[in-house]
C-alpha cells in the first residue's frame, strides 16, 4: 500500500507596523491610507501578471513583476511578500526552473494572504 503525504502550506504573513506608522507620520492618515490602498491594488495586478507570465513561461515578465512587487510591498510594510518576490526574481536570474516553480507557488500564496490580511484589517493603525 502506498502512503501519500499531504503537505499543508500555512505561513504567517509578516507586516511591518513600524513602516505603516512611518507612512502615517510622513503623509498623514488620509494620504497614508490612499497610498496603502493604491499599493494593494498594484500588488493584486502584479500578482495576476505574474500568474500569466508563469503560464506563458515568460521569465522576463516574471522578473519585472517580482522586482516591482518588492518595492511596492516594502513601501507598505509587507515584508514577507517582498522577501518572497525577491526569491522569485532570484530564481529567474539563476534560470532555476525547479526552484522557480516552488517560489512562484509560494509567492501566489503569500501574496493572496497579504492582500487579504490588509483588506480584512479593521484598523491599519491609521
Amino acid at each position: 500500500m502506498t502512503m501519500i503525504t499531504v503537505l499543508v502550506h500555512d505561513e504567517v504573513v509578516r507586516t511591518d507596523q513600524d513602516r505603516i506608522a512611518s507612512l502615517c507620520a510622513q503623509l498623514g492618515n488620509g494620504a497614508a491610507e490612499d497610498v496603502i490602498c493604491r499599493a494593494m491594488e498594484e500588488l493584486a495586478v502584479r500578482l495576476r501578471k505574474t500568474e500569466v507570465a508563469f503560464q506563458r513561461d515568460d521569465h522576463a515578465l516574471m522578473r519585472k513583476c517580482a522586482r516591482s512587487m518588492i518595492a511596492i510591498a516594502d513601501q507598505v510594510g509587507l515584508s514577507t511578500l517582498a522577501r518572497v518576490a525577491a526569491d522569485v526574481a532570484n530564481c529567474v536570474d539563476a534560470m532555476d526552473d525547479v526552484a522557480l516553480q516552488s517560489t512562484y507557488s509560494r509567492l501566489i500564496r503569500v501574496g493572496d494572504q497579504s492582500l487579504t490580511a490588509v483588506w480584512d484589517a479593521q484598523d491599519l493603525s491609521l
